[in-house]
């Protein structure tokens, strides 16, 4: 059998090849013997086959033991907001995200919606699947769960809707689940909208929504100039993540949006811990600072930063990927919160976003993530921190390399799936320097990789 769909911290692959309903069953059968829940979140994305690829795997949850509550359409979001609200013992997504259309896949969580990584049971689900089943002494039953009102009333929670003013905003779900939320909350607020690529569609008309890719961002950019909105949102399919342009149609990269929503939520705190990643650090250094905050480091990747949030009781945490997690939504990551939060302040400050936006970029300027494919990752990098490291203010390998100078720094981190190296460079208030450094260090990966 197959299993090459079991990745580091969830499932993904083709159908049916890499992933089919016998699998999905087989999987389900498993999850409840490694995890021993007996009440199961199921929900499941726009995808074609994610409505039988659910069935079968309630059906082997349900073979084995366990009582399904199932959530139908939703967003990934929603499975962790009903796990922890309910008090279910797990919850599972069926979806492959951004991956291309032909494939799906499953995201896992247990209690208090704790993600399933491979270090804490998706590698022994992985294996138990091959091993012969037998039906459990009492079958588990099925129940459709409404979980919209309740999931809805708590996204309006963070924010106060009296500082709401009417704001026009292009909301593009990129034929996703998005749109089903947007339509949810319009009643309850002010905004107007401009609606693209709005009803879900497995079929993927408009091609695959991942807002992080450059070529996916002009639909966007195009029509919040057209509209004179104040905003543009874009989403994924699942809609954990969100992706922001200003006033003028510019994309904002996410690593100054973590900044703003660590603000936003100190401001309403009175202050409080804010977990980010190592990748770039300075600009939400400052802010958490200013605003009586204590930031903190970790690991990239979900798994990390869930752990760290749970352990430093933080109020939210931030990835410059556009994943962003918050104590009050079981420490898990949400692609509607933040948007709410970035309206709410824009009515509140009666600034525009790009001006929140542009003193950031001034005083902390990015090179953005660039991704180089190289031959011996390792070797590269080791060899660019023998000629740094020494002459570097500080050095640090929280994720991969990160070495600070005075008024610049870098990170270096290999990607887990694949022979790349990823590079961000950002310097205080100085972007030829930010941009001269980045060209020298790219030259130099390219000097290694050749030699």
């Amino acid at each position: 059998m197959d299993l090459s769909c079991f990745k580091a911290y969830d499932l993904r692959g083709r159908v049916p090849d890499q992933l089919n309903p016998k699998l999905a069953e087989l999987i389900g059968r498993a999850y409840v013997e490694i995890t021993g829940a007996r009440k199961v979140i199921v929900g499941y994305d726009i995808r074609l086959s994610s409505p039988e690829i659910a069935e079968a795997l309630s059906s082997g949850l349900m073979a084995a033991g366990a009582d399904v509550f199932d959530i139908g359409l939703c967003g990934t979001e929603q499975v962790y907001f009903a796990t922890s609200h309910y008090g279910m013992d797990g919850g599972i997504m069926v979806t492959a995200s951004h991956n291309p259309r032909d494939h799906n896949g499953m995201k896992m969580v247990g209690p208090e919606s704790r993600p399933i990584s491979s270090d804490n049971g998706l590698n022994a689900i992985r294996d138990r699947v091959l091993e012969p089943f037998a039906d459990a002494p009492e079958q588990g039953r099925s129940e459709v769960l409404e979980v919209q009102a309740a999931y809805i009333d708590h996204l309006l929670g963070y924010i106060d809707a009296d500082s709401l003013k009417p704001l026009k905003i292009v909301v593009n779900a990129g034929n996703g689940g998005a749109g089903v939320v947007v339509d949810a909350l319009e009643p309850h607020l002010p905004f107007e909208y401009i609606r693209l690529h709005h009803e879900p569609d497995g079929h993927f008309p408009n091609g695959v929504p991942n807002p992080i890719k450059e070529e996916s961002r002009a639909v966007t950019a195009d029509a919040v100039i057209a509209n004179k909105a104040a905003m543009g949102i874009a989403w994924d399919g699942d809609y954990d993540r969100c992706f922001f342009f200003d006033e003028n149609g510019r994309f904002i990269e996410g690593y100054y949006i973590v900044g703003l929503l660590a603000d936003q939520f100190l401001r309403k705190a009175g202050g409080g811990k804010i977990i980010h990643d190592p990748r770039l650090i300075w600009n939400t250094q400052d802010l958490v600072k200013a605003a009586g905050g204590i930031a903190i480091e970790s690991k990239t990747g979900h798994a990390f930063i869930k752990q760290r949030m749970r352990d430093e009781d933080a109020l939210y945490g931030g990835e410059m990927s556009a994943h962003h997690y918050f104590r009050n939504f079981a420490y898990c990551d949400s692609g509607m919160i933040p948007w709410l939060l970035i309206a709410e302040r824009l009515c509140q400050s009666g600034q525009p976003l790009s001006s929140l936006i542009d003193a950031r970029i001034e005083a902390y300027p990015a090179s953005g993530e660039i991704n180089r494919t190289i031959n011996d990752p390792a070797m590269v990098i080791a060899a660019i921190e023998s000629t740094y490291g020494p002459r570097a203010k500080s050095v640090s390998h929280i994720d991969g390399l990160s070495v600070e100078f005075a008024d610049w720094r870098f990170n270096l981190r290999m990607s887990n799936t694949e022979p790349v190296v990823r590079l961000n460079v950002e310097s205080r208030a100085d972007i030829p320097l930010m941009k001269a450094k980045t060209a020298e260090l790219l030259a130099e990966m390219d000097r290694l990789n050749q030699a």
